[in-house]
């Protein structure tokens, strides 16, 4: 529960991030951001797996390029589901997925470090001297 809580939060901060330096994205509020980020965790979930697999020639052919178009459809639909959420150009659809996975990255590592949202499985590992 508690990793789910500090993942979405992550993803709600990295999304208010994305929108300061991303132009084409707007998101009016901080409940908002978290509403979006659970849209977009949402959509990644539900939807890319299904447009990855009917993608799948064409990212043959574009050697994964088209993978960078899924990622901003899937994060375009989930500014679609979410007011106070707007995606409102091709370069925040496609550099903002880019942009949301770094400070992502970096959010979930700095929480990781301070042992915030870690599972008793990953706290368990026992070092043997």
């Amino acid at each position: 529960m508690t990793a789910t809580f500090f993942t979405l939060l992550a993803t709600a901060l990295s999304l208010l991030v994305v929108d300061i330096v991303v132009p084409g994205i707007d998101i009016a509020t901080f409940p908002a951001a978290l509403i979006a980020a659970f849209a977009v965790g949402l959509t990644n979930s539900s939807v890319k797996p299904v447009l990855n697999k009917l993608a799948l020639p064409l990212n043959y052919v574009t050697l994964g390029l088209s993978s960078v178009v899924v990622n901003g459809l899937c994060f375009w639909l989930a500014a679609i589901l979410v007011p106070g959420f707007a995606v409102y150009s091709i370069v925040g659809a496609f550099l903002g997925p880019v942009i949301l996975s770094f400070v992502n990255t970096f959010l979930s590592k700095y929480f990781a470090e301070r042992n915030l949202g870690i599972t008793t499985s990953q706290t368990n590992t026992e070092v043997k001297s």
